[in-house]
């Protein structure tokens, strides 16, 4: 492997990190204070939507990252990462279903990654365009 090869895998890997750490360390906080319900009780789904908010905002911040890292070409750095993060929350929703958590727990799990690939795109314009187009009240992403 050349060294661009594993800066890449290094940039991507950053990324995910971020996101799994963020996303595990808020629920856990979410828990234990009280917000969300203890491990194993049913979540309402105006919880389930907050976490995907706060997860959409992680999944920003984890393909800056990994754009920012990346040695070369970081919107495909920032999507690489979101394939990853598909991959992983289907199986993630697959194995929530065989475990009997039931189809809305697995569908809510994966639906809160599968959308986000045009987020990513967000997240990689941020630092450069978006917070301008935002403050302007521009559309963030143009067709």
């Amino acid at each position: 492997m050349n060294k661009n090869t594993l800066k890449s895998v290094a940039a991507v890997l950053a990324g995910f990190i971020a996101v799994v750490v963020l996303s595990l360390g808020t629920d856990a906080m979410m828990h234990a204070v009280g917000v969300f319900p203890q491990f194993g009780q049913p979540m309402s789904d105006a919880l389930f939507l907050l976490s995907t908010l706060y997860r959409t905002v992680y999944c920003i911040a984890g393909s800056y990252i990994a754009a920012q890292l990346a040695p070369d070409r970081p919107m495909g750095h920032a999507l690489a990462l979101g394939v990853v993060g598909l991959v992983v929350s289907t199986v993630g929703a697959v194995v929530t279903m065989e475990q009997g958590a039931g189809l809305r727990a697995a569908l809510v799990s994966y639906r809160s990654h599968h959308h986000r690939h045009p987020v990513r795109l967000a997240g990689r314009q941020t630092p450069r365009h978006a917070v301008a187009h935002a403050l302007s009240g521009a559309r963030v992403l143009s067709g």
